[in-house]
């Protein structure tokens, strides 16, 4: 038996050396047929002794693995986004702040990096072994994709070298253009809809069920942070050449430089060398190289002082306008969409272009015929920044925004302040009722398994569901009929219906779509007022009362709780069996904590900061982003930024270091 874990192990290691010389040295040293040979005998070694089975083994690249839902997780370390400029005053201006901290003797070098157009990924080692992949979510959580991370080649799922026992490391999965290319031809063989660009594609392909059609699409990793508590490096520059000796596929373009005037070669390099690459980039990051320097800057709410993206400007491209449609969201908000002749803007065709509201199509003084100018604003969302006055389209063909809803005639309105123009008609128009239904069964809210935008769609055709709660009637026999239905799907489709009845209040109120009412505005009011009941007899001013909810949120709260329609949708809901209460968790409550509010800033030794909020909710206090009169105390870090601490001061908050806050918790 000994001898055939040798074999096994001997396999695993040559096939994991062999994987990083072809794909991320391109060096290899065996040819394909031999390398396919070494992986079927691995693979039948493991079915036929599959007690020696290893979740890392390189059989894993093939994929096989079914995810039936991606579990969000919160990341250890949040992955904050980064500040945009698109010029060099910018960058001055932001070097000049960096030195202001650092103080005038502080010596800045910079590493310079390519921004790659494609979908971030934080993967997560221990003793050398990939054990968790998550997607940047919305920077504090992310969705595990972790199944279908490991057919990447170019990921290790093995470390070789002198790596940490544990870390995280932070990368940019993408999709090259000749394999976006040759996905589409094959596409276009078969008379399927094109794919419409690499980086959708890619963020597509990473949440597919089966991990086997992940393996078949040709995705790329390049990793370019580290994040950890004891890592054995200390520079930017000097994590990149360590990743690469632990495995990682580490660009080479990386550039260690010492001034501005350095960095600003590296982006013009670049701007010119950039069409030329295999796959896409939209810009530079620049980032202060020294880890001592980057932890004194810290970060702001949303990004860290030590980094800054510089993008390039959108290719822009003209076509002429041949129509303007107009689109009904679920809220009822009216999307002017311009119809163009199609162009190609940065390797992608495009026939559509949003003009956002009535005023943008003002500003513009457009006509249909308009020769017009579009870009890609960051390289993504197609718009229209100016037209050609040398080529006009005729006087009598200018563009007048509707005044009448083009789906139910209802005469449209405009509220003071607000940029676009809504549909009331929320009961009787039709895409604002299947938009409605479509956001109750998003993952933010119901997150109903089986049950996808399309379906809700035809099923609201078929006269089914006419409302939210018309969900919770559907019977089998009624759907089985209907195209593209089969019996295992509805089945699943009705199990998975019955499933959302045990969603937290929380996320019922969310999935209503009471307009302005986000998931952190649920989760707000579901813990202040803990029953649907309650929050419908809230006064305006009662809700006002609340933290983080303004005027405008309150008013849109009582306006829809004072709709008869929406009374008897909640009242169904109840009787369906919905959770319209908030579950009372008192056992965990801390008597020092209820109805607290606490500001936390700055970095603390003994639990991140993400750990440190949700211990606190957990014990009944409230997280604010700022310091306020209503302010309860101040947590302050290392490095905290000297505003918090001048307002707390001003307002004479509490100011608690680690070992206070500790003493409070008791």
């Amino acid at each position: 038996m000994s001898s055939v874990v040798e074999k096994i192990e001997s396999l695993r290691n040559a096939l994991h050396e062999h994987n990083h010389r072809y794909y991320v040295l391109d060096q290899p040293t065996i040819s394909d047929y031999r390398f396919d040979q070494m992986l079927r005998e691995l693979q039948q070694l493991e079915k036929d002794y599959p007690e020696f089975n290893d979740q890392n083994s390189p059989t894993q690249r093939v994929g096989g693995g079914v995810t039936k839902s991606f579990e969000t997780i919160a990341h250890r370390f949040p992955m904050y986004s980064l500040s945009n400029t698109y010029s060099r005053e910018e960058l001055e201006l932001w070097e000049e702040r960096l030195q202001k901290i650092l103080g005038p003797e502080a010596v800045i070098t910079y590493s310079c990096e390519l921004k790659f157009d494609g979908v971030s990924v934080s993967l997560t080692y221990e003793n050398g072994a990939l054990i968790k992949a998550l997607t940047r979510g919305d920077g504090a959580q992310g969705d595990a994709i972790t199944t279908n991370v490991k057919t990447i080649h170019t990921i290790p799922l093995k470390l070789k070298g002198d790596y940490p026992p544990f870390f995280e490391i932070r990368g940019e999965i993408i999709l090259p253009r000749e394999g976006f290319n040759k996905m589409n031809e094959e596409r276009a063989a078969k008379g399927e809809p094109l794919y419409m660009n690499p980086r959708n594609t890619a963020s597509g392909t990473l949440k597919l069920q089966d991990s086997s059609l992940v393996a078949k699409r040709p995705l790329n990793c390049f990793l370019y942070a580290l994040a950890g508590d004891q890592l054995p490096v200390n520079s930017q520059f000097q994590a990149l050449g360590k990743a690469r000796l632990w495995g990682f596929k580490v660009p080479k373009s990386a550039k260690l430089v010492t001034s501005i005037n350095e960095v600003f070669e590296f982006i013009k390099y670049w701007d010119e060398k950039r069409k030329s690459l295999p796959y896409e980039i939209d810009g530079i990051v620049v980032k202060v190289n020294r880890f001592d320097q980057q932890h004194k800057l810290g970060f702001t709410a949303k990004a860290p002082r030590w980094a800054m993206a510089y993008k390039y400007q959108a290719e822009r491209v003209a076509t002429i306008l041949k129509d303007v449609q107009y689109q009904v969201g679920r809220t009822g908000a009216i999307t002017p969409v311009a119809q163009l002749d199609p162009i190609i803007i940065s390797g992608t065709t495009v026939k559509r272009a949003s003009l956002h509201n009535a005023d943008q199509i003002e500003k513009l003084n457009l006509r249909i015929g308009d020769r017009v100018f579009v870009e890609k604003g960051g390289e993504i969302i197609p718009k229209i920044t100016a037209i050609d006055s040398s080529n006009r389209g005729l006087e009598e063909a200018k563009v007048t925004f509707i005044t009448n809803c083009l789906e139910c005639g209802s005469v449209l309105e405009r509220e003071s302040g607000e940029a676009q123009h809504y549909c009331k008609n929320e009961t009787e128009c039709a895409p604002q009722k299947i938009g409605k239904i479509q956001h109750f069964i998003g993952r933010k809210a119901m997150d109903i398994e089986g049950l996808g935008e399309e379906t809700v769609a035809l099923l609201y055709q078929e006269g089914l569901l006419n409302s939210i709660a018309d969900l919770y009637r559907l019977e089998k026999d009624q759907i089985l009929p209907l195209e593209r239905m089969a019996d295992k799907s509805v089945s699943n489709l009705i199990k998975g219906i019955e499933k959302s009845k045990e969603k937290p209040f929380a996320k019922v109120l969310f999935g209503l779509g009471i307009r302005y009412v986000g998931e952190t505005i649920a989760k707000k009011l579901s813990k202040r007022f803990k029953s649907i009941h309650a929050l419908k007899q809230a006064s305006l001013e009662h809700l006002i009362e609340t933290n983080d909810i303004g005027e405008r949120i309150a008013k849109s709260l009582v306006n829809y709780f004072s709709d008869p329609i929406n009374q008897l949708t909640i009242s169904r809901l109840e009787s369906y069996g919905l959770q319209l209460n908030e579950v009372e968790t008192e056992q965990n409550y801390h008597s020092a904590y209820i109805g607290k509010r606490f500001v936390i800033s700055g970095v603390f030794d003994q639990f991140s900061r993400e750990e440190l909020k949700k211990e606190i909710e957990s014990f009944g206090g409230i997280i604010l982003s700022s310091v306020s009169p209503k302010t309860d105390y101040l947590i302050a870090g290392n490095d905290m930024g000297p505003s918090k601490k001048i307002k707390a001061n001003q307002h004479n908050v509490p100011i608690l270091n680690e070992f206070e806050y500790l003493i409070l918790k008791g």
